[in-house]
């Protein structure tokens, strides 16, 4: 089973008014000002999936500032993987900070959502170190069987659309903070994984996964065998970022690489499919 474990689909409403949207939220105009960054319905993943032999994809939200929009996205994700005949994975969003989000994610619970994601604590306006919101997350990942998928970004390196992320500082302490919680944190955990060279990192990272979203973009390919030696073949999750980058070029970077049959069929798909608990081919 191949799993791609990082795209973005959103509702036509956005795709079709991008303009409206960009007025409305500062993180989602940082990302997506320029056209040639691409918006993609859920048809539009799913053709994708079929030209790149992808079986399941999971799609996350975007982390709008305002929860209404993150209820908005969430239920056009929902209905997309309903829709799909278990091809899409929802990963909903909220904003943990308003005051109905607790309703929201046992509605998304029930209406089989597998996680939240992209969350994005610095747009949508918290902190992940000592906060409410720190806790309200890891006690929806806790009592609803969620994984938490956040965007991060390194601290160092050029600066692109979408750079502003999530500080290392925040994603590893929020992971030493609530071990039992299992946690993605995307595009390599903006170099969290190095940081396993500490011993009390290590140990933090016990339920971590870091997806390979945007690779190309952002490191050599030997990024690969540096995490693997780091924290191990079962902690990475295959991610294009689509549509940011083809799931057709991200499958094909990855096989390029030369990793051994079992090291790649972990990361192609077998490690998320445990992880969410998917049935088996």
């Amino acid at each position: 089973m191949i799993i791609d474990s990082h795209t973005h689909i959103f509702p036509p409403a956005v795709v079709d008014g991008r303009d409206e949207y960009l007025r409305r939220d500062a993180g989602f105009r940082e990302i997506y000002t320029r056209l040639e960054a691409k918006l993609a319905t859920a048809e539009e993943l799913l053709a994708s999936m079929d030209a790149a032999g992808i079986d399941v994809s999971v799609a996350c939200g975007f982390g709008w500032a305002d929860a209404e929009l993150c209820r908005m996205h969430s239920d056009y994700l929902l209905e997309a993987a309903a829709a799909s005949g278990g091809r899409i994975i929802p990963f909903c969003t909220v904003q943990p900070g308003g005051g109905d989000t607790r309703d929201d994610l046992k509605r998304y619970a029930a209406r089989g959502a597998r996680g939240l994601g992209e969350l994005r604590p610095l747009h949508q306006g918290y902190s992940l170190i000592d906060s409410s919101e720190a806790d309200v997350l890891a006690w929806a990942a806790d009592a609803y069987d969620l994984a938490l998928l956040f965007h991060c970004s390194e601290p160092l390196g050029h600066v692109y659309p979408g750079k502003t992320g999530l500080p290392v500082e925040q994603i590893g302490r929020f992971v030493a903070d609530f071990p039992g919680v299992a946690v993605i944190a995307a595009h390599w955990g903006g170099g969290l994984p190095f940081y396993a060279l500490m011993p009390e990192v290590k140990a933090a990272l016990e339920r971590t996964y870091f997806d390979t979203a945007a690779t190309g973009f952002l490191y050599e390919s030997d990024v690969y065998a540096r995490v693997i030696e780091l924290v191990g073949e079962e902690k990475i999750l295959f991610g294009s970022d689509f549509p940011l980058i083809s799931q057709e070029q991200a499958l094909r970077e990855l096989r390029e690489v030369g990793l051994d049959d079992e090291s790649r069929r972990l990361i192609e798909g077998e490690n998320a499919r445990q992880l969410l608990r998917l049935p088996a081919p």
